[in-house]
């Protein structure tokens, strides 16, 4: 039973490790960044995945490119977001309406935590944005007004 109970103990601790290098190291340089039109969101709006898959129950990581004069209805998510601004600058606001005088500008560097199901809304003026976001799935877009959703028009 001791031996048993060992064995047991062993395998527990070494589950982690075994899980951890199961996972393998991921480099993506600029140019090798595939950016697809995305259903979910108004046209324009390009969006490139990183890691993992967002509709899984699982870690992921995408980029969303935004052109400029674009706009993000209000909406909201299943899960919290933590978005990093990468480069240019965005506008978000928190509401169930766009509305470009309630919000505030957040340019490269920025970061923005969005709880889940929170709405909120977002805007670029003359210059455009590269935005990251990285959570844990399943992820997803829902609109405050079901005639803003891109999907069902």
């Amino acid at each position: 039973m001791k031996k048993l109970l060992v064995f047991a103990t062993l395998i527990a601790l070494a589950a982690p490790a075994l899980a951890q290098d199961a996972m393998t190291v991921t480099r993506l340089k600029p140019g090798e960044l595939q950016w697809k039109d995305n259903p979910s969101l108004p046209k324009g709006a390009k969006t490139t995945i990183l890691q993992g898959d967002p509709t899984k129950a699982e870690m992921f990581v995408v980029r969303i490119k935004v052109p400029p004069n674009y706009q993000f209805p209000a909406h909201t998510h299943p899960v919290a977001h933590n978005v990093t601004v990468i480069s240019g600058s965005i506008f978000v606001g928190e509401g169930d309406k766009l509305d470009t005088q309630k919000g505030k500008q957040m340019k490269a560097g920025s970061y923005i935590f969005m709880p889940a199901k929170h709405a909120h809304f977002a805007w670029t003026t003359n210059e455009g944005a590269v935005i990251q976001d990285q959570n844990v799935g399943p992820g997803g877009i829902d609109y405050v007004n079901p005639a803003d959703d891109p999907r069902k028009k």
